[in-house]
């Protein structure tokens, strides 16, 4: 089996955007490096400022480079791409989905320590650069850079690719976990007891579902939620062991529970259902009240 540690750069991240440095090491299952690849490519489309910005790639840098299948960093990919050998890639869709975009469809067994990092250190931080700092990985760099006689720059595909292999190397010494038991934890999902962004950072999801549901359906309708934050707000949502607190957003009664405004207005309650703008869950509530009036 070999093992890729694999890191792309690219023009930006929106649909459209493209490969412009594509960068692995290849290592044997003692994790030994054997074998380091890195490569600008010509992009089809422009690199955006903003992509500059962080990779500091410009167009004068690729303007002269090949196509990305043209490079041999591409063709050898090809040649490894099979189901017997490893792919660790740090966000793995992100990379596997710009790679799909030059006809490239991995047959790899996967691991993403951006996910096993959620699996294993679940109350820390999962960006590569930041674990960079905060696991000492930078304090190995020079060695591997001096024993290979290569250079790196911090945020180009090189750079995080030796910081990656550093991380897997970490994870392997530091955590009792197989090959296998990581490829698994990789497909598995993450279940997260708070959110860590957006209105309720940090706040528990269990306790959000209570307070706030009109914010959780409304999560739920997002096509572009997190998988593994949509899966943690649904195992809440089935294990809760108390009542949602559906309140008047505006209105006469703003604030205030439906069930308080049952007791001193049901006419108000009623007139809302039919007239007032409002999510499903909080409809459907409404009329369980009305109908038991």
């Amino acid at each position: 089996m070999k093992i890729i540690i694999l890191d792309t750069e690219t023009t930006g991240n929106k649909d459209e955007d493209r490969i412009c440095q594509l960068s692995y090491l290849v290592l044997n299952e003692n994790l030994e490096i054997e074998e380091i690849y890195n490569e600008l490519v010509k992009p089809p489309v422009d690199i955006k400022f903003e992509a500059m910005a962080v990779h500091h790639i410009t167009p004068e840098m690729v303007e002269n480079k090949p196509k990305i299948k043209f490079t041999k960093a591409y063709k050898r990919l090809k040649e490894l791409n099979s189901p017997e050998n490893l792919i660790v890639i740090h966000n793995a869709k992100f990379d596997l989905d710009m790679l799909k975009k030059e006809d490239f469809n991995p047959y790899f067994k996967l691991i993403d320590t951006f996910r096993i990092l959620k699996h294993l250190m679940p109350e820390g931080k999962f960006s590569l650069q930041y674990n960079r700092y905060a696991l000492g990985l930078y304090k190995k760099e020079n060695e591997i850079c001096e024993k290979h006689n290569i250079e790196i720059n911090a945020h180009d595909a090189l750079g995080d690719v030796v910081v990656l292999y550093l991380l897997y190397k970490y994870i392997n010494e530091n955590f009792d976990k197989s090959t296998e038991e990581l490829i698994e934890l990789t497909k598995k999902p993450v279940l997260h007891d708070k959110f860590y962004q957006g209105k309720y950072k940090f706040e528990k999801i269990r306790d959000i579902l209570i307070k706030d549901p009109d914010y959780i359906e409304y999560m739920l309708s997002l096509t572009d939620l997190d998988p593994d934050v949509k899966y943690s707000i649904e195992h809440y949502l089935e294990n809760l062991d108390e009542e949602p607190q559906f309140r008047f957003g505006i209105g006469k009664y703003k604030g205030m529970l439906i069930e308080d405004v049952a007791e001193i207005d049901i006419q108000y309650l009623s007139w809302a259902y039919h007239n007032m703008k409002m999510g499903k869950w909080m409809r459907k509530k409404i009329g369980e009240i009305l109908g038991k009036n």
